[in-house]
């Protein structure tokens, strides 16, 4: 799960990484105004952490301007403004939660959990997709109960295809899921190849066949 955070606040912003991080989320930062209308515009998240007082600019308004563009992402506001009027404007806007500082970074986690989980998959943190459970607390999988292990490319990869089920997702779009922004320095996205090869492998070994569907030359496909 990819996750970007709008803090001009350096010191929380990489203490909020390093903890996130350690979750296995992706984090991507942005410290001004600019920087995160820009970032937005180009890439997409499944989380924005939102402050408020930012240089440059207000965050209320990237907060419109998310909503304006039709960007999917749950929204939390974390901010010093802790004004009923604040919080009541934002989650007008379209914000999803608000966390006044200063808050804990295991709150903060478990407010994030909660986001995704209540968009991606209808409150469940059992995730179940054919012969496939997930469980989504312990990040564990299993086909029939039985085990299967996942590197943790392979299990965000098999949580990015269910999420998107019977859509087809572009390789691009997996390759920036998987490496966020770092996707535009690389010189070609044929890991995702690699990726989607042995994740088919384990659940094909494990008896789940035919779940990924690869349309040649448009992407790959999770059929359920």
């Amino acid at each position: 799960m990819k996750i970007l955070i709008i803090e001009d606040e350096r010191e929380l912003s990489q203490n909020i990484v390093t903890y996130l991080s350690s979750d296995n989320y992706i984090c991507e930062q942005a410290y001004n105004f600019d920087n995160a209308i820009e970032k937005i515009s180009l890439y997409s998240y499944d989380c924005i952490l939102l402050d408020l007082n930012l240089p440059g600019g207000d965050g209320l308004k990237i907060l419109e301007e998310i909503k304006q563009q039709d960007i999917e992402s749950g929204i939390i506001i974390i901010s010093a403004r802790d004004s009923l009027d604040d919080k009541i404007t934002g989650l007008k806007i379209g914000a999803d939660d608000y966390l006044a500082k200063p808050f804990s970074l295991s709150e903060l986690s478990i407010r994030i959990y909660a986001l995704l989980r209540r968009q991606q998959f209808s409150h469940n943190n059992i995730l179940k997709s054919n012969d496939l459970e997930i469980n989504l607390l312990s990040k564990s999988v299993s086909i029939n109960k039985m085990n299967i292990i996942l590197t943790k490319s392979e299990y965000d990869l098999l949580l990015f295809l269910i999420g998107n089920k019977n859509r087809v997702v572009s390789k691009n779009a997996i390759a920036e899921h998987l490496s966020g922004d770092m996707a535009d320095m690389l010189d070609s996205h044929n890991f995702v190849y690699t990726y989607i090869k042995n994740l088919k492998s384990k659940l094909t070994e494990a008896g789940c066949e035919n779940c990924i569907k690869t349309i040649y030359g448009t992407g790959h496909q999770w059929i359920e």
